[in-house]
């Protein structure tokens, strides 16, 4: 590890939390200022921490601690590791599995995908078919649990924190549901079956008429459940569609989901109405240009998507006319985030290109860490947390460069 002693301005010091994939509201939003709008692999990197074994979690942050999960020994050995935000010291180091034959997992996945939920003194963790746990900040196991389905190529969707359910998609090749469980135990509370095939994507709750939903994108169509009970109310259809990783997001009045293989779509659907609404409350489609991999985002009356292969469109929300389209190269798997009036897409490859919101394209600047990522960024107190193939980054304005270490 390296460590860059700085000197910072005090409103950086203002911690908000990045408690779960895509930050607080689940959809890659942060009210941080003061961010940086350039680095490098060793340009405004405040520490650099190589982290054990491989996993595609994003950090999730609280106060001092951030969470991300990782896999040994080849997937043997399920793990979820603390990090000290301020100083990168690798606080707590702790084995929550052994798994003795470790599911088969696509190759650019990995044993340790689903990124944790940090909520007070709890973490919840997820490794999909592998197992489902919660532990305390201090290591000490609550509860664990496994969920019977089968992956094809590993875990990929992330858990949801509802009142006091923790909810999971559970999406295999030979069984698909829902499931609920109290987030005290780990006993099921719910367990809403649905047909279709494989998917990865992580469940969005959305606030509609007064009333909560849980919208769940699986295989063939998506969903919107009673988060309290698992009681289906709408859903869509999209044909033999499967895969699906993209989260969904919300917004006047629409959310945005995201079909899957063979042909990606983009359906913007009015969430008010119930049964099958395929044929009455889609209220737009896009047809080219979807991802497969990285979640939309929502700025203002524009939504910003990029492609698998780096083809970042803007979108007007409400209609679905295209505003832009921009190729920024490399592969893309990490969804986008909004923070300090400013978007970051990063690459696969590790380089990060910035640029301002609006119905023209504006490039700020392109940062290359040097090092492969494909998990997406957490942004906390002033700083953006960079999960690499081997290290987690800190990345803040550096004000005091000749004081290293």
């Amino acid at each position: 590890m390296r460590l860059v002693l700085l000197l910072l301005a005090p409103v950086l010091l203002l911690c908000g939390d990045w408690p779960q994939f895509r930050g607080p509201g689940g959809e890659g939003h942060s009210g941080e200022q003061g961010l940086p709008l350039k680095w490098s692999g060793t340009e405004n990197v405040v520490w650099k921490v190589a982290l054990p074994g491989r996993g595609w979690s994003s950090p999730s942050i609280q106060g001092t601690e951030i969470w991300l999960t990782t896999a040994t020994r080849e997937g043997h050995s399920l793990r979820a590791i603390a990090i000290h935000r301020e100083s990168g010291k690798l606080l707590r180091d702790v084995e929550v599995f052994q798994v003795a034959d470790p599911v088969p997992i696509n190759g650019k996945n990995s044993h340790a995908s689903p990124t944790p939920i940090v909520d007070g003194d709890r973490i919840y963790l997820h490794y999909g078919s592998s197992g489902t746990a919660c532990i305390k900040t201090s290591g000490e196991t609550v509860w664990k649990t496994r969920l019977d389905y089968r992956h094809q190529h590993g875990s990929g969707g992330s858990p949801v924190l509802y009142n006091d359910l923790l909810i999971v998609n559970c999406d295999g090749t030979d069984t698909q549901y829902v499931a609920a469980l109290d987030k005290n135990t780990g006993k099921v509370r719910w367990k809403t079956r649905r047909d279709g095939y494989q998917a990865y994507s992580t469940p969005l709750i959305v606030h509609v008429d007064g009333k909560d939903q849980l919208v769940s994108v699986g295989a063939k169509r998506a969903v919107s459940y009673d988060p309290r009970t698992g009681k289906e109310i709408w859903s869509i259809s999209y044909g033999d569609g499967f895969s699906n990783v993209p989260r969904p997001v919300y917004g006047h009045g629409l959310v945005y989901i995201c079909s899957g293989f063979h042909q990606p779509y983009l359906f913007a659907v009015r969430p008010t109405g119930t049964g099958d609404v395929t044929d009455t409350e889609v209220a737009w489609v896009l047809k080219r240009s979807v991802p497969l991999t990285p979640s939309p985002l929502l700025v203002g009356e524009e939504l910003y998507t990029v492609t698998d292969n780096g083809i970042a469109s803007c979108l007007d929300a409400k209609t679905g006319n295209i505003h832009w389209q921009e190729r920024l190269g490399g592969s893309h798997s990490a969804s986008p985030t909004f923070a300090d009036g400013r978007i970051y897409f990063l690459s696969e490859e590790g380089d990060s290109t910035v640029i301002a919101p609006g119905r023209k394209f504006e490039k700020l600047a392109v940062n290359r860490l040097g090092e492969a990522t494909l998990a997406s960024m957490a942004i906390s107190g002033g700083a953006i947390f960079i999960r690499g193939e081997r290290h987690l980054y800190r990345i803040q304005e550096i004000r005091d460069k000749t004081a290293r270490k």
